[in-house]
């Protein structure tokens, strides 16, 4: 069969290259059509109940985490010429497109007592421009009176200021959101010019979008870089440039349709959909090589170059059939999971190294064909005195140390199962950056000075209409908020009853003793001050918006927003256990319904249904696979041997995770699914050529592992260099994940072609039956 199609690819060449140059132009279309999805809730299914808790109250009260904050540290903040550029700054970055509100010292206002008309009148504090040092200082006495602003606009005791920029959540959520990032920040950039002041800058908007560019840019860069040194590993061995330009355009077109594939089936690039360029040229490399190789040792063979043509594909079909198979299915699986990020990634990535298959199979034959004969140049490395060595070596390990390789492998799979139990798992909003990064220190900073900048939302379901202007749930939620403000994780929390105590501090004329819950007299004599008045002034509508956030409109549930720290996926549990244990013993489940939310719970939720989804996806592709393998080998004895090797490469990843201290997360777990398609690939091509050269041999085991070492080992080798070479590179990344893409990857691949190359082998001559003319 597959030599027929092989003599049909050759003499359908011209056509087959059509249709293939029509199809992949047309991809090519759709490919400049891609766009990036900014999205980052859709980990989940929409049937979580996390999910639906967070899409409930993003209807309920809007987007949270759409605020980027900016810090300043400054022991004469309070000069008139500081403080001026400080209202400046404000003033400019109000005028951003896309920055819709802004809450800072030089914005803060007081309430006043206007007995006249029953009516707390919200007065701007500060006056811009400052024209008098005397008037600044008495503004700021007002202003420090005040403990409704204190460790939310400022920390006095480490001279720590803070302005908070509230962006539009359509731009922050589209492509937009780099430039209006890079507009604050211009601003920022001459505020610090101007004074020599050290800004920080952090907050969910500015963290996503500084990053989601960083990785953007960089998987770029990588991507070129890993095609170059591919390109220059691969010329080194085959000394052409025409093998080399042809296993470069058969990734090329493989990354092409890939992206069109994601256009095609109306998705958008996201964090894991951009790394299946990489993942092509993973898969592509090999077929290119493997058939290169093969070609060239046929042809020195029969000295024919149709023939060589025909037996390539003949011989290797099938081959990188099945090794496409059994990657498609490593990726594929993730499609059976609930998480739409997790099944557009396996539809993508399984169909597209399906059709990686059919490029290859297609490509590559017909463009040999058109090519002159290979010169002898061009086969030297099949002759290689340094391969010979190497192989020759393995063969002997093989042959002759069968006690000494099962003990190594016994000892460092031993070493590896020790270092998984060692493994965390554990992540960290920005646990990938280098602790010396300013996105980093800059969040450590806000940790330090006000409490954190990850969102945490609770709300509080009276389940009666203005149920929450009783004294009983005001006093309930001002507890569980003094609560939280104790935990060394968290910020001061900020709901409307904050804004009561400001009423009340207000309707006593200012005294800041009177900054405290209002007993139920006073809620009765305050009743007509907190009625809603129609006051069209910017801070009136400034202060009335802000307590009018933390409440819905029927008065029935009640907001708490906290910022905190970034305390990771471990701990996180921990502490939201401890304030929902607090929330239980507080409020009646029969009068009340607490619900914990936010973008921080949001985030956690999803990094574990992310790395559950790929843990169980890792699992079915390998059962798939060991069935794929069953049905192709047809013996129990045979997939005993494939599944040993393959198994050991992933251990021993796992292991070197937990002994060096890297988590499991979701760009580490990634690595996973990787290490498992190259691993298999290997196995495949192996088992595949030993059952291909067995007849010949007349069942000879000894002598077909011989051949099957020498011949498949070369091919083994050079693939393995040339994805390492391609791997490689991404340790240069800044990110943690990337990197370890990177080595891990190319640890796999070492581990990989050791256990094909060595352990198989002896794993096969071990469990063979001693008897002439079986396998």
């Amino acid at each position: 069969m597959w030599y027929k199609a092989g003599s049909f690819i050759v003499k359908q060449r011209f056509g087959l290259l059509l249709v293939l140059a029509a199809a992949t132009i047309f991809m090519g279309w759709k490919a400049s059509q891609v766009q990036l999805s900014y999205d980052f809730t859709r980990a989940l299914p929409t049937d979580n109940p996390k999910y639906r808790d967070y899409q409930a109250f993003l209807k309920r009260f809007g987007a949270d985490g759409n605020t980027m904050v900016i810090g300043i540290h400054a022991d004469n903040f309070y000069n008139k010429i500081f403080f001026n550029e400080v209202a400046a700054l404000d003033q400019r970055i109000k005028k951003v497109a896309g920055v819709t509100d802004i809450k800072s010292i030089p914005e803060a206002v007081n309430l006043k007592n206007d007995t006249s008309v029953h009516q707390l009148v919200p007065l701007k504090i500060f006056h811009y421009p400052v024209t008098d040092q005397y008037q600044l200082d008495s503004a700021r006495i007002v202003f420090e009176g005040l403990p409704f602003y204190k460790n939310l606009l400022y920390n006095p005791s480490l001279h720590s200021y803070l302005m908070g920029v509230s962006v539009n959540k359509d731009t922050i959520n589209s492509k937009s959101r780099t430039r209006l990032i890079n507009d604050i920040i211009q601003e920022i950039n001459v505020f610090e010019k101007n004074t020599g002041t050290t800004v920080f800058t952090s907050g969910l908007p500015f963290i996503r979008t500084t990053i989601g560019n960083r990785i953007k840019a960089e998987m770029n860069w990588f991507l070129i870089g890993s095609l170059l040194l591919s390109v220059i590993t691969l010329f080194a061995f085959f000394r052409s440039f025409s093998a080399t330009l042809m296993s470069l355009l058969v990734v090329g077109i493989g990354v092409v349709w890939s992206l069109g594939t994601i256009v095609l089936l109306g998705y958008k690039i996201t964090l894991l959909t951009a790394l299946i360029p990489p993942l092509v040229v993973v898969i592509g490399i090999p077929n290119c090589i493997y058939f290169l190789n093969k070609y060239h040792t046929v042809y020195r063979e029969v000295n024919n170059k149709e023939e060589a043509l025909v037996t390539m594909v003949g011989r290797m079909g099938i081959v990188t059939l099945f090794c496409n198979i059994a990657a498609a299915i490593g990726f594929a699986v993730f499609a059976f999971t609930r998480s739409d990020l997790l099944k557009e990634f396996g539809q993508v990535a399984g169909s597209n190294i399906m059709a990686l298959f059919f490029i290859s199979l297609l490509f590559i034959p017909s463009v040999l064909s058109y090519l002159p004969p290979p010169k002898p140049k061009h086969m030297r490395y099949l002759d290689s005195k340094l391969l010979e060595k190497i192989l020759v070596k393995i063969e002997r390990w093989a042959f002759y140390h069968a006690k000494w390789v099962y003990g190594i492998t016994a000892v460092v799979t031993i070493l590896a199962v020790i270092g998984i139990f060692r493994i965390k798992s554990e992540a960290f909003i920005v646990d990938d950056l280098p602790k010396n990064d300013k996105v980093y220190t800059d969040l450590k900073w806000f940790e330090t000075n006000f409490g954190g900048v990850m969102p945490l939302e609770i709300i509080v379901d009276t389940k009666k209409r203005k149920g929450i202007f009783r004294i009983k749930p005001i006093e309930k939620i001002d507890e569980l908020s003094t609560y939280i403000a104790a935990n060394p994780a968290t910020a001061r929390p900020l709901s409307f009853v904050e804004g009561l105590k400001f009423a009340k501090q207000a309707y006593f004329d200012g005294d800041s003793a009177s900054y405290r819950v209002p007993y139920e007299g006073d809620l009765a004599f305050m009743a007509p001050y907190l009625q809603a008045k129609k006051d069209t002034s910017a801070s009136a509508k400034g202060f009335s918006s802000l307590i009018n956030s933390f409440m819905d409109s029927s008065k029935q549930m009640a907001r708490i927003s906290i910022n905190m720290k970034d305390v990771g996926s471990a701990r996180l549990p921990f502490l939201l256990a401890d304030f929902q244990k607090k929330a239980d013993a507080l409020f009646d489940t029969a009068a009340y319904h607490v619900t914990f939310t936010g973008s921080s719970i949001s985030f956690l939720e999803g990094s574990g249904f992310i790395i559950k989804g790929l843990k169980e996806s890792i699992f079915w592709a390998f059962l798939l696979i060991t069935l794929c393998m069953l049905y192709l080998f047809r013996s129990f004895r045979i997939l005993v041997c494939s599944l040993i090797p393959n198994l050991i490469p992933l251990v021993v990843t796992a292991g070197v995770m937990g002994w060096v201290g890297i988590s499991l997360k979701p760009s580490t777990v990634l690595v996973f699914s990787v290490a498992l398609g190259i691993a298999i690939d290997v196995t495949i091509r192996f088992l595949i050529n030993y059952k291909q050269e067995l007849p010949q041999y007349h069942h000879k085991v000894p002598e077909t592992l011989v051949q099957t070492i020498r011949h498949t080992g070369i091919s083994i080798i050079y693939t393995s260099l040339v994805l390492i070479a391609g791997f490689i590179i991404f340790c240069l990344s800044d990110f943690g994940g990337t990197k370890a893409l990177g080595w891990l990857t190319s640890l796999t691949l070492i581990v990989g072609t050791l256990t094909n190359l060595v352990l198989l082998p002896v794993l096969i001559l071990s469990t063979s039956s001693k008897k002439p003319g079986k396998s």
